[in-house]
C-alpha cells in the first residue's frame, strides 16, 4: 500500500474507488455502541488519552529514574556497571525493536486496517481475531528462538559489543539473564499495539511502571546478595509483570466487539496466494525493513558501547547516566505521536491522506515544541540536574561534571530524536505488513525498494556516528562519542523529512521548517538566560528550580513572540483561563492560532 512517488501531487495507498468515497476517515466518524471507531470528539479524546498517556509513561520514567539512581548509589560508576550496562545492551535493543518501535510500526498499522475491514463488513468473519489466529503463534515461535539464541551466544556477544572489558566473564552473566527478555518484551509489544489501535492506551502506557517496579523490588532486596547480577535479574522480573498486565485487556478486546460473529474464516478463505486473515493478506517481507531500520537506530549504542569500552573505567556508565537524563525529553515528545499515531495508520488505512498530513504536521510542531523546552533545561541546568539526582553514595563529583558534559552534548541531538519518532509512524504506515485481500494492484519494484529509504537513511546516519566517533573520541572521550551521536540521528533526520514526501506524504515542508526555527530561536534565549539564573546559586536543589522555571518563562515569552503556534495557543489559553471572563469578552486578548 505505496504511495506513488513519482506522483506531483498526494496519492492515495488504496484502490480508487475506496479513496474517492466521501467517506471520512474512521477516526472522525462517531463509534458504534460495540465498535472500535473513533470516538465522536477527537480533540476531547486525544486530551483525554494523552493524558493518561502521559501521566502512567512519567510514573514509568520516574520509576526508570529512581531504578538508575540506585544503581549509581548501590554500585556507582566502575567495571561492575559497565558489565551490567553491556549485558543490558539486550533489553535496550529489544525494547525498540518489540515494544516500542519495529512492533508498533508493523502491528499498529496492521490492527487498524484490520478494524476497517471489520467495520465494512459486520457479518464477514471478524478479520481482528483471524490477524491474531494468522501471527501470533509464528512470533512467539520467533521470539522463543530469538531468547535462546541470545543467552547461549552470550559470550561471543559480548566480545562483538565490547571487547575492551576488563572483566568480561560477569558481563557474560548478565546477559544471559537479560536475554529472557525477549519474549515478554515482544509479546507485550504485539498486545500494546493491538489495544492501542483499539484507541485503549490505559494498559499499553502502564507496562513500564509494572517493568521497573520489578527492577527496583530485585534491586532493593538483593542488591547486597548478588551484586550487579541483582539488576539483570530484576530486568528479567520487570520484563515478565510488563507482558502480564497486558493479557487480561487485550483478550476482553479480542472477545468483546467479535461477539455473535464467526471466528473461522469462511470456506475457501485460504485458497490462493499467501495466508489470508478475514480479507487481509499478510506481507511477511514487509517485516524485514522495518526490522532492519529499527536494529540500525539501535546501532548507535552499539557503536558508543564498542568505542567506550577502549575508554578509562566508568565511560559507558557516565554515558549511560547521560542518555537517560537526555532521553526524558525526548520520550515526553514521542507521547504525543504515540497518542496520534492509531489515527493517523486509520485514516491511511481509510485512503485519507489529507488528514493524515495534517496530523503528522502537528505532531511534528508539537513534538518539536516540546523536545526544545526540554533541551534548553538541560543545556542551562545539567551539571545541577546530575549533582541532584546523582551525587551520592558511590557517585562523586568527578562523575557529575563528566556525565554532565556529555548530557549538554547529548542535547543537540534530541530534536532530531524526536523528528524522527514522528515521522517514521506515518511512512510504515503506508505500506503495512497486511493488506485488503481484493487489492491486486501491480506492486513494483520502485515502491518495494522505497520500503528500505528508512533504513537507508539511518545506515548513511550510522555512518557519520562513526565518522565523528573515530575522529573525536581520541581528543575528546565520551563527548567525542556523544557528539557522534548527535550529528548522525540529525542527518537521519534530514533524510527522512525528504522520504515522506517521496511515500506520498505531502508535508508542506516550507511551513514545517519555519515552525521549527521559531521553535529553536525560542529554546536558545531560553537556555540562555536559563543558565545564567542556574549559575548563581550553590545549591543543585535551588539552582534546578531558578534555572527550570526561567527556562520554562523565556521559552514561553519568546515563542509567542515569535509567532510559534505550538507555543502561542497554549499561552493564550492559559491567559485566558487565569483573567476575567469580562476581559476575554470584551476582546481584550487576542485569539490563537
Amino acid at each position: 500500500m505505496n504511495g506513488d512517488p513519482s506522483a506531483p501531487t498526494v496519492a492515495a495507498p488504496l484502490p480508487p474507488a475506496r479513496a474517492a468515497g466521501p467517506r471520512p476517515a474512521p477516526a472522525e466518524a462517531p463509534a458504534p455502541p460495540s465498535g472500535p471507531a473513533g470516538p465522536p470528539d477527537r480533540r476531547g479524546f486525544l486530551v483525554k488519552a494523552f493524558g493518561v498517556t502521559a501521566l502512567l509513561s512519567a510514573a514509568g520514567s520516574a520509576l526508570g529514574l529512581l531504578r538508575d539512581l540506585l544503581l549509581a548509589r548501590f554500585f556507582g560508576a566502575n567495571q561492575g556497571t559497565d558489565a551490567f550496562l553491556v549485558a543490558w545492551t539486550v533489553p535496550e535493543t529489544a525494547a525498540p525493536l518489540l515494544i516500542e518501535d519495529a512492533m508498533a510500526f508493523l502491528m499498529v498499522p496492521a490492527f487498524s486496517l484490520a478494524l476497517v475491514l471489520r467495520e465494512e463488513n459486520p457479518e464477514s468473519p471478524d478479520p481482528v481475531r483471524q490477524l491474531v489466529r494468522a501471527t501470533l503463534p509464528w512470533l512467539l515461535a520467533a521470539l522463543c528462538a530469538l531468547s535462546l539464541g541470545a543467552a547461549l551466544g552470550a559470550p561471543q556477544l559480548v566480545q562483538l559489543l565490547a571487547p575492551g572489558l576488563p572483566d568480561p566473564g560477569l558481563a557474560v552473566t548478565c546477559t544471559r539473564i537479560t536475554a529472557l527478555t525477549i519474549l515478554p518484551f515482544g509479546l507485550a509489544g504485539y498486545l500494546g499495539s493491538a489495544l492501542r489501535a483499539h484507541h485503549n492506551f490505559t494498559a499499553p502506557a502502564g507496562i513500564y511502571v509494572a517493568y521497573n517496579l520489578g527492577i527496583l523490588a530485585v534491586l532493593l532486596t538483593c542488591n547486597a546478595i548478588w551484586g550487579v547480577r541483582s539488576a539483570a535479574i530484576g530486568v528479567a522480573v520487570g520484563s515478565l509483570l510488563m507482558a502480564a498486565l497486558l493479557v487480561g485487556p487485550f483478550v476482553r478486546r479480542l472477545r468483546g466487539p467479535a461477539a455473535g460473529r464467526a471466528a473461522g474464516p469462511p470456506p475457501g478463505a485460504r485458497r490462493g496466494r499467501g495466508p489470508q486473515a478475514g480479507g487481509l493478506v499478510l506481507i511477511p517481507l514487509a517485516i524485514l525493513p522495518v526490522a532492519v531500520f529499527t536494529l540500525t537506530r539501535q546501532a548507535q549504542v552499539f557503536v558508543e558501547r564498542y568505542l567506550g569500552s577502549g575508554l578509562p573505567p566508568g565511560t559507558i556508565s557516565h554515558l549511560n547516566y547521560a542518555a537517560k537524563v537526555s532521553q526524558l525529553a525526548m520520550t515526553a515528545a514521542i507521547l504525543i505521536c504515540t497518542v496520534t499515531f492509531p489515527l493517523v495508520a486509520r485514516a491511511l488505512a481509510a485512503g485519507d491522506l489529507v488528514t493524515a498530513r495534517d496530523r503528522v504536521e502537528k505532531d511534528l510542531g508539537q513534538a518539536t515544541a516540546v523536545v526544545l523546552a526540554g533541551t534548553a533545561f538541560l543545556m542551562a541546568c545539567a551539571p545541577s540536574v546530575v549533582a541532584l539526582l546523582f551525587q551520592r553514595g558511590a557517585f562523586g563529583p568527578q562523575d557529575t561534571a563528566a556525565t554532565a558534559a556529555v548530557i549538554r552534548v547529548y542535547s543537540f541531538g534530541l530534536p532530531a530524536q524526536a523528528l524522527i519518532g514522528v515521522m517514521v509512524r506515518p511512512y510504515f504506515s503506508v505500506r503495512p505488513v497486511v493488506r485488503r485481500a481484493g487489492d491486486r494492484r501491480p506492486d513494483d519494484g520502485g515502491r518495494r525498494l522505497l520500503d528500505w529509504y528508512p533504513a537507508a537513511a539511518m545506515l548513511l546516519g550510522l555512518g557519520v556516528t562513526v565518522v565523528v566517533g573515530l575522529l573525536a573520541t581520541p581528543g575528546y572521550g565520551a563527548l567525542g562519542l556523544a557528539a557522534g551521536n548527535a550529528a548522525g540521528i540529525t542527518a537521519t533526520a534530514a533524510l527522512l523529512l525528504r522520504g515522506l514526501l517521496l511515500r506520498g506524504i505531502a508535508v508542506r515542508t516550507g511551513r514545517v521548517l519555519a515552525g521549527q526555527a521559531r521553535l529553536l530561536a525560542a529554546a536558545v534565549g531560553a537556555a540562555a538566560a536559563g543558565a545564567l539564573v542556574a549559575g548563581l546559586p550553590g545549591d543543585p536543589l535551588l539552582s534546578t528550580l531558578l534555572g527550570g522555571a526561567t527556562v520554562a518563562l523565556v521559552f514561553a515569552a519568546l515563542g509567542t513572540g515569535f509567532g510559534a503556534a505550538e507555543v502561542r495557543g497554549p499561552v493564550l489559553a492559559a491567559v485566558r483561563a487565569l483573567c476575567p471572563p469580562s476581559i476575554a469578552d470584551e476582546g481584550k486578548l487576542p485569539h490563537g492560532r
